[in-house]
């Protein structure tokens, strides 16, 4: 994952003490720049930070200083602003991230535009020899509901061929790219007597599972906007496997604001004004026709799964 100089740097920055005037947050600056495994070969780590709970309450008071009387007082601001959705403290706080994953979940990272990213450049750099390769329990078929889902997983056996499969393109795509290039470690010619092809075009040939390294600078409220998307359980496994390692940055950076995020918004749910007027008539013992109400089969199917208890009153027909 790392070459023994990247090691040293890391651990050279982790045990480096730099005096501050500005506000830090203690349990965040234990997990500075270490890297967090993620999937076979990739990671997250923390590189920088700013603001924190106490910020993001400073900021909604436009207070001196801390700007508060109590953690408790914090607390209830945060989730005040949290449930009626003032985001403009909250965008105050951000956050910096050194991320390695394979290049099919960054098209679906990126997507999440409200961010400032870097990414290591193939066509200034030669790419590593480094592929993501999906754990046998992981590959399944695909989903009859779903049309970006997986269903069942496939048994040992077929999984392992799938693997063997995806590790030979790997490798034979690999071996083009280099013949492609063909330059050594120092830019020279492997073979002069054949020409060397541009990085920009030589790589296009290479698959994407193989790994890639960004800069990702976002503020906490596009934060939790994004990690309330990926790390839900009908987000891509490998997508979701980076958002919980955040989750936990996130927790020990904004623990109050992490309180408010999960209460409010991770594991929230949100209805629509006839799937409200449902369960408002099964609660008060009123006949109720869903489709009436203009739920289609695939709403009062949501329905029903987030409120089993009234399944037996409702039915998607």
């Amino acid at each position: 994952m790392f070459s023994n100089d990247q090691k040293s740097a890391i651990d050279a920055a982790r045990a480096a003490w730099t005096p501050t005037r500005r506000m830090v947050v203690p349990a965040v600056e234990e997990a500075m720049y270490e890297p967090i495994p993620v999937l076979d070969t990739g990671f997250v780590r923390l590189v920088d930070y700013m603001g924190g709970d106490d910020g993001i309450v400073q900021g909604a008071r436009v207070s001196y200083g801390k700007g508060t009387k109590s953690t408790s007082d914090d607390r209830g601001l945060i989730r005040y602003l949290m449930r009626n959705r003032h985001t403009s403290p909250f965008e105050l706080a951000v956050i910096k991230l050194h991320v390695r994953a394979p290049i099919f979940v960054t098209r679906q990272w990126f997507r999440h535009r409200t961010a400032s990213i870097n990414e290591y450049s193939a066509r200034y750099s030669v790419l590593e020899k480094e592929f993501y390769f999906p754990r046998p329990e992981d590959i399944a078929i695909q989903s009859a509901s779903n049309k970006q889902g997986r269903g069942t997983t496939l048994p040992p056996g077929q999984a392992q061929q799938v693997l063997d499969i995806l590790r030979d393109d790997a490798a034979r795509c690999y071996d083009h790219y280099l013949e492609l290039l063909n330059e050594d470690a120092t830019g020279a010619p492997v073979d002069p007597t054949r020409p060397s092809i541009a990085r920009e075009l030589a790589r296009m040939n290479l698959p994407v599972n193989i790994m890639t390294q960004f800069y990702w600078q976002i503020n906490l409220w596009n934060l939790l906007h994004f990690l309330r998307l990926r790390a839900d359980s009908h987000a891509q496994y490998e997508i979701r496997a980076y958002a919980d390692a955040i989750l936990g940055l996130v927790e020990k950076w904004v623990p109050l604001t992490f309180g408010a995020f999960r209460d409010y918004m991770r594991d929230a749910v949100l209805l629509s004004g006839p799937a409200l007027r449902v369960l408002r008539a099964v609660m008060a013992g009123q006949p109720v026709d869903p489709k009436a109400e203009g739920l289609s089969r695939r709403e009062i199917t949501e329905l029903t799964n987030m409120f089993p208890e009234i399944a037996s009153r409702i039915s998607a027909g």
